[in-house]
């Protein structure tokens, strides 16, 4: 299994979540792709497609500036 991280931080929408797709379009089934940001939209809209895609949000973490959001493909 791979570990895919992709850094969007300074990206607004829709960067992050176009940036996503493309990883796990290319992630194997089990791999896990985490997505790093600092665009507040994309914090919301990146769970939300993947729910939609029937992918597992493992984690989303945030402090003040940025986050991180791990999806298990």
């Amino acid at each position: 299994m791979a570990e895919i991280e992709i850094d969007t931080r300074g990206e607004t929408c829709p960067v992050p979540l176009v940036e996503c797709r493309k990883a796990l379009r290319k992630a194997e089934s089990g791999d896990k792709v985490t997505i790093i940001g600092t665009h507040p939209a994309s914090k919301k809209e990146i769970p939300m497609a993947c729910k939609a895609l029937g992918l597992e949000i493992i984690d989303i973490k945030e402090d003040d500036k940025e986050w991180k959001i791990k999806i298990r493909k």
